[in-house]
């Protein structure tokens, strides 16, 4: 019996033959999802729900049972009503729409929903093979939709699902990328029933998606290669190591680099670090004290929590403080996390005018958000709009200027910039210790722990490892700015 080719096999094998191998013949090879990535499924099972409810007469079909559902798709369809989730098998091809749409006496559109804010690629293959199979499945497929978030809604009140989500028509777009499709599953299906492939590594490794066993394929990249150029184009990373160019060292003289990365490659030969003293200096010497190292957390839900806010709209809930009156002095710490489930913007803003004084420069590391998240409060919350432009924003000084300039650069940051990548180099702090250690963990536990269903034990839990994790994250602008003033000394 030939082996299923289903819709999320085929966007896999337009990414790679070898992750769709691995998918229908060896699946414990497969890393578990982690926590980021289930709670990207809840959501987008969320938002599903939500988006059923645009079509008030629409039926669910369950999936809890394969043949079930594509029995229980058979009898509806003559119903003529919206359906959720009905699935369709045919010629070994598999595909369930998120909505069929009845229109006239025998023809459907197709309305596929995404959590995303725009039309993708992925999202048009994906509509393309679903087209393919409802039509060799003896449906009239009119027109096809995708059902996207609306990211100019604004909540008043109870969630509208008709106004957060934008239904954009794809037809045309779906029929320009069904070219070939038949071909490519041709292939797909003798990929899936034949030997594993081999595949060469290349861009598709992290397009459209990080691929999940990567790793596999890149244990023979050595970790000085050329991947490691600050901000070179993928393809031409590809270019070189596929000529035979692996390791920074072996980069020729005559191609051409950047000044950033000609200081990659003397540094892949020399070892150590490049200082451009006199910059690092001017920026040292710009620092005006007290100096306020000062870091964020946020959320960005897809379906917004308050009034007033839109959809993936920044939701500050926690803020750590490290003031120092003089170079090298005493630190004081000050820290803020919401607490409770209403809105915390308004009370985030007032807790940093109560603490970030009058005088004095306050530093962060990647300025665009920090900005981003208080000018967006002083706008929701115009009290706070005089005190953000004239006590505070000409007061940011940017830590990261430091090191995206290169002023600092250490060949053990591996062509990073990131805060994560310069503390080793710089400090023997380090979050690999921490039971949080990512912005994007600490993001979704503290979601988990204030808006969902959890004991007090351990909310408190995750609430200290929040207050750990962030407090090192400006523990770290202290420990590189001291280290960065020895440097220069």
């Amino acid at each position: 019996m030939s082996k299923l080719l289903t819709k999320s096999n085929y966007l896999l094998g337009l990414q790679c033959p070898k992750l769709l191998w691995v998918t229908k013949n060896d699946k414990q090879r497969l890393p578990e999802h982690d926590e980021i990535t289930l709670k990207k499924f809840a959501d987008g099972h969320i938002l599903g729900e939500l988006a059923t409810k645009v079509f008030p007469e629409g039926q669910d079909i369950p999936d809890d049972n394969f043949m079930e559902n594509l029995r229980n798709t058979k009898k509806l369809i003559s119903k003529r009503i919206p359906l959720f989730e009905p699935a369709f098998m045919v010629d070994s091809l598999y595909s369930r729409a998120d909505v069929l749409v009845p229109v006239g006496e025998d023809e459907w559109d197709i309305v596929e929903v995404k959590s995303a804010t725009k039309v993708k690629d992925t999202n048009l293959h994906d509509v393309a093979f679903q087209k393919y199979v409802y039509e060799k499945a003896g449906l009239k497929i009119r027109k096809c939709f995708l059902m996207h978030i609306n990211n100019q809604y604004v909540r008043d009140g109870e969630i509208e699902p008709s106004e957060l989500f934008v239904q954009t028509e794809i037809g045309e777009k779906v029929k320009e990328f069904s070219e070939g499709l038949e071909a490519r599953i041709r292939e797909m299906k003798i990929v899936i029933s034949n030997e594993e492939p081999e595949c060469k590594i290349s861009v598709s490794c992290d397009d459209p998606y990080g691929c999940p066993i990567k790793d596999e394929c890149w244990s023979d990249v050595p970790e000085d290669s050329v991947f490691g150029f600050y901000r070179m184009r993928k393809r031409k990373c590809f270019k070189l190591y596929d000529s035979g160019v692996i390791r920074l060292t072996d980069v020729p003289e005559d191609i051409k680099l950047n000044d950033k990365q000609q200081i990659q490659r003397r540094l892949a030969f020399e070892g150590g670090a490049h200082v451009d003293k006199l910059q690092v200096k001017n920026f040292l010497d710009s620092l005006k004290y007290p100096v306020y190292y000062l870091d964020f957390e946020t959320i960005n839900p897809a379906i917004p929590k308050f009034d007033g806010m839109r959809p993936y709209q920044r939701i500050p809930f926690q803020f750590s403080l490290h003031i120092q009156d003089e170079e090298g002095g005493e630190l004081r710490h000050v820290s803020f996390l919401a607490e409770g489930t209403s809105d915390p913007r308004s009370k985030f803003m007032q807790s940093l005018k109560d603490n970030l004084g009058d005088k004095g420069s306050i530093l962060v590391y990647n300025q665009g958000f920090e900005k981003g998240v208080m000018n967006e409060g002083a706008t929701a919350f115009p009290e706070f709009r005089e005190w953000y432009d004239e006590d505070i924003l000409f007061r940011i000084k940017d830590l990261w200027d430091v090191f995206r300039n290169f002023w600092y650069y250490d060949s053990g940051q591996k062509g990073s910039a990131s805060i994560k990548a310069v503390l080793p180099v710089m400090s023997d702090l380090s979050y690999g210790d921490l039971e949080i250690g990512k912005g994007d963990l600490a993001s979704l536990e503290y979601e988990r722990v204030t808006y969902g269903d959890v004991g007090e034990e351990e909310r408190l839990r995750v609430r200290e490892a929040l207050e750990r994790y962030c407090e090192l994250d400006t523990l770290a602008e202290v420990e590189i700015v001291k280290n960065l003033n020895k440097v220069i000394s």
